[in-house]
């Protein structure tokens, strides 16, 4: 199969093209600091032919789900490099998606401190949770001029104590309505001035996140992420297949190591095609996700649609997924009800083959 033959991305040997995707598990502690228990649960899934760990806090006072981790402490790195240890260990390869919340925070989950975002439009239509239960959204505060480079600096530092942390690269999170997205996508970004207006503004401190870690690690270690269709989080934009041919050409411009589109729409909500676009215009390796089978994505990598595929729920219910594609065996089923919930129950205790 295709889907199990190598791939080289940028600096990556990839042994297979069978992805893992970032799943927030919300398995750290109080702290945000990685735990043993997601030790073991990397290294089970360490055949992938890359894993790309979970939204990672980039800067202390933006959480927005409560026990996700983080990589701007000294303990955070140090919880991190045991993960890295075990991926490495097993054989694997490993990159760290790095994450800033933005208007998805809340000031339950950061001291009170109010979600920053492009504009001050709240998400509706869902609660976050938090210690004390499931809340409304609040309205965020406007991020101002002044204060972005300080966000771009919070994103090199944590590419830094990626690095330090043992991890293979980075994958810059602009995806899902969090911060770099909000301000990528016109439905939510209203402001003027540089970062606001026009597309090149909107996305302009995405680029800047880009070639601040690029600093750090080189562009052949550096993936991002956008999910121009997604409505997650209250995210629309007048024109997905606009956003997706300026960012194809600016990230294929600097050479990074892939592009990992969300290819649709978790309510399908908004339609259309991104991933031809996609594929026009950046000469990298393109990764696709959301709701494929393994038949699917063999059938878009053999027809040159993309060149690997990253596999979310069917990778966290199956640590050897790769095995069981090869061997074209049955699943196991995941269990929603432990995504989120602390300890090793939908965690480290679905099954390998028998």
């Amino acid at each position: 199969m295709k889907l199990l033959s190598p791939l080289t991305a940028g600096a990556f040997k990839l042994p297979n093209r069978v992805l893992m995707a970032p799943l927030t598990r919300c398995r750290a502690d109080a702290d945000h600091n990685p735990t043993p228990l997601m030790a073991e649960y990397y290294a089970q899934r360490a055949s992938a032919g890359l894993i790309i760990a979970e939204a990672t806090m980039v800067m202390e006072g933006n959480s927005s789900f409560w026990m996700e981790p983080g990589i701007y402490s000294v303990a955070q790195v140090k919880g991190w490099k045991a993960v890295t240890d075990a991926v490495h260990a097993k054989g694997g390869q490993i990159v760290l998606q790095l994450w800033h919340g933005g208007r998805a925070c809340h000031p339950l989950l950061n001291g009170g401190a109010q979600p920053v975002a492009p504009s001050a439009i709240p998400i509706t239509g869902d609660e976050v949770h938090t210690p004390e239960g499931k809340k409304p959204y609040v309205t965020p505060r406007e991020l101002r001029d002044d204060e972005i480079p300080g966000i771009v600096a919070g994103f090199k530092k944590a590419a830094e104590n990626a690095k330090a942390a043992g991890f293979d690269g980075v994958e810059v999170h602009g995806a899902n309505g969090y911060l770099l997205d909000e301000f990528l996508r016109d439905g939510a970004n209203k402001r003027s001035g540089p970062y606001g207006g026009p597309l090149e503004n909107r996305a302009r401190l995405m680029l800047e996140v880009l070639d601040a870690v690029i600093s750090v690690l080189g562009a052949d270690r550096v993936g991002l992420r956008i999910s121009p269709l997604n409505s997650y989080n209250s995210m629309i934009d007048s024109d997905p297949v606009g956003v997706t041919t300026y960012i194809a050409q600016q990230c294929s411009t600097r050479g990074i190591a892939y592009l990992h589109m969300m290819r649709a729409d978790f309510f399908q909500a908004q339609q259309g095609d991104v991933m031809t676009p996609a594929r026009q215009h950046f000469q990298g390796t393109l990764i696709s996700n959301m709701g494929y089978t393994a038949d699917e994505a063999e059938q878009a990598i053999t027809e040159g649609k993309l060149d690997a595929v990253a596999f979310g729920t069917s990778f966290l219910a199956n640590p050897d997924l790769p095995a069981r594609i090869a061997a074209k065996a049955s699943l196991n089923a995941p269990n929603p009800a432990r995504f989120y919930s602390p300890g090793p129950e939908g965690y480290t205790d679905y099954p390998a083959m028998s």
